[in-house]
C-alpha cells in the first residue's frame, strides 16, 4: 500500500470516528431520498398499518396519508424509513428491552 492510500484511509477512519461521536465532519454529505415507498416498507415488515404505525411512532390516519399519496414524510420520519428500508428489524433491534 503506497503512502497516499494510507493517509487516505487514515483520515477516513478519523473523520468516522468524529461522526460517531455526532460532531460535525466539514464535507460529509448523507444522502436521505426524496421519495419512500412507505406500503412497501411496511409490508417487507410484515405489519399491519396499525401495527406499523405504532412501530414508528406516528398516527394510522398519517400513516394512510402517506400511503396513498395525499402526504409526504419530511425530515426524521423520511429518514427512519430510509432506514426500515434496508433493516425493517431496525426498531426492534434498537428498542427492545435489553436482557
Amino acid at each position: 500500500m503506497d503512502d497516499a492510500l494510507f493517509n487516505d484511509l487514515t483520515r477516513s477512519l478519523e473523520q468516522a470516528a468524529v461522526h460517531a461521536r455526532g460532531e460535525s465532519v466539514p464535507g460529509l454529505q448523507v444522502h436521505v431520498p426524496r421519495e419512500v415507498d412507505i406500503a412497501a416498507i411496511r409490508k417487507a415488515a410484515a405489519l399491519s398499518q396499525d401495527a406499523f404505525a405504532r412501530r414508528i411512532g406516528v398516527a394510522v390516519g398519517t400513516l394512510r396519508n402517506w400511503e396513498q399519496g395525499r402526504r409526504r414524510p419530511e425530515g426524521p420520519a423520511r429518514v427512519l424509513l430510509a432506514l426500515l428500508e434496508r433493516n425493517p428489524r431496525l426498531v426492534e433491534e434498537t428498542l427492545e428491552p435489553q436482557r
